[in-house]
């Protein structure tokens, strides 16, 4: 049980320097940081979409959000149009917004279907005020209107900006190659890095931010790793850059196509694109001519191959050293959860660390939460593959007819049978995510609640009527999504 002070991140990149910024923000005057790193070595680099904890985490961290927005050339972000998923020529966007009103007894949607059997009403779309203002490429933001969002942004320039705030900090940074971990004989404890050059880092504390080398966590501790690829087999990515040919659209657009799905994420300044694929249906020459094929606008560099297994390391804390990020597992980035998850695996361990001394205890307590979360956030997933009336590739049909989890699968039963849709304990996503993708993706329930029985026609059509227009007027008298960031947080033109 020995005092911990000295903290030492082996590696930055955007893993790196969000632990970095969250501690030193967080327990600065209770630590010595230290973050070790090397120009030589790249990072991913794509991970470019989040979801709305990330104003929550800026909000603890006193970070502006103007100043973050220019620095990151970050447009905001309503939610995913995910295209071709349910079949092919379906689109429907999965929204950060609220379906409807809901009360104690049921969800909005219960009175919605109840009144669709009546031919009350509009489409479900109608009654959400996100995802009507992404429909209509519209966005504003202020202290006083209530709109749920997030941001797209570069993340190469989301790690600089981290590390400016957190050397602000105190954060010492070591440029240098790792080539060793030291432990202590008896404990097994890591004690130093050992550096090329030939330096010593030591610490009594160690994130491991090394990405898919778990340099620390499983090259050194032997942690272990849980394979997901039966559930989700998609192994390779491609990314590219362009130059944008249009005004930036306020979502994310997942296209999926005959062996995974393809991503287009707009910037101020250009436009992320990538393409995830399973190399056992597609080798990568193939996905990169449909890449190539479904960009607009200037191709900014080559396609860069990203190769992955889905899974997660199966103790995440162990021993004196935390994974944040890639080395702490990996889920294929459909619904923007990679930046999420390092967000909130820091801010647990600053809740939890253990300033007087490492125990199995917490250890067990810190992996027990991270396991949870993240099996429910696996589910979410595996849900977009298996909720599919797609037939035309080996892919598809493989992933319609795949057994998932017994997590999953009594969700998706009760939701067919009752019409139940629920947000469980650890669940990362609301009811109305999970309304939206079941929904969007062709599931249609056999049964729901009958609370909706106890209205008149009359009543419902003068509240499904008056909720619709409330939102439609709303959104007809916002700014379009690019007028807004021009006026909000604009970059130079030089940097564009």
């Amino acid at each position: 049980m020995q005092k911990v002070r000295k903290v030492v991140i082996a590696g930055g990149g955007t893993a790196g320097w969000i632990t970095a910024a969250a501690m030193s923000r967080m327990l600065g005057p209770l630590l010595d940081i230290t973050l070790v790193e090397s120009d030589d070595i790249g990072t991913v680099g794509v991970g470019e979409a989040t979801i709305p904890t990330h104003r929550t985490f800026h909000h603890l961290l006193g970070i502006d959000e103007r100043e973050f927005m220019r620095a990151t050339k970050a447009t905001f972000k309503l939610g995913i149009a995910f295209e071709n998923w349910g079949g092919i020529g379906d689109t429907y966007i999965h929204s950060f917004g609220q379906v409807g009103k809901s009360s104690w007894m049921g969800e909005f949607y219960n009175i919605w279907l109840a009144a669709r059997e009546k031919g009350i009403g509009e489409d479900l779309d109608a009654y959400c005020f996100e995802l009507q203002a992404a429909k209509h490429n519209k966005f504003y933001t202020d202290e006083k209107f209530n709109i749920n969002y997030a941001y797209h942004l570069d993340a190469s320039l989301y790690a600089k900006f981290l590390r400016a705030f957190s050397e602000e900090k105190g954060v010492k940074r070591v440029e240098g190659l790792i080539g060793g971990v030291e432990q202590d004989g008896e404990t097994g404890f890591i004690t130093a890095l050992k550096l090329k050059s030939g330096d010593r880092i030591e610490g009594d504390f160690f994130v491991d931010c090394t990405g898919f080398r778990g340099l620390l966590i499983e090259q050194t501790l032997k942690s272990g790793f849980e394979d997901w690829a039966h559930w989700l087999p998609t192994d390779s990515a491609l990314a590219v850059q362009t130059r944008s040919v249009g005004p930036a659209l306020p979502y994310t657009r997942s296209i999926a196509h005959q062996s995974g799905w393809q991503w287009r994420i707009p910037l101020q300044h250009r436009v992320g694109n990538g393409l995830v694929f399973c190399s056992q249906y597609m080798q990568p020459d193939a996905a990169e001519e449909i890449l190539r094929n479904n960009i607009e606008g200037e191709l900014l560099g080559e396609p860069r191959l990203i190769r992955y297994k889905t899974g997660r390391r199966r103790k995440v804390w162990n021993k004196n050293c935390v994974a944040l990020g890639l080395s702490s597992g990996f889920l294929e980035p459909l619904e923007s959860t990679s930046i999420h998850l390092i967000q909130i695996g820091a801010s647990r361990l600053v809740q939890q660390f253990p300033f007087d001394g490492v125990s199995e205890a917490i250890a067990n307590h810190y992996n027990e939460q991270s396991l949870r979360e993240l099996e429910r956030i696996r589910d979410f997933i595996i849900l977009h593959y298996k909720v599919t009336e797609r037939d035309d590739s080996a892919f598809w049909r493989d992933r319609r007819d795949m057994d998932v989890p017994d997590s999953l699968a009594q969700r998706l039963d009760v939701f067919r049978e009752n019409g139940l849709a629920y947000q469980a304990t650890d669940d990362l996503f609301r009811v109305d995510s999970w309304l939206q993708v079941m929904m969007g993706q062709r599931m249609r329930p056999k049964g729901y609640h009958h609370m909706g029985h106890m209205m008149t026609e009359d009543q419902m059509r003068r509240a499904l009527g008056g909720l619709s227009s409330g939102i439609a007027n709303t959104v007809a008298k916002m700014p379009t999504h690019q007028d807004f960031i021009e006026r909000y947080c604009a970059i130079e033109a030089e940097a564009v």
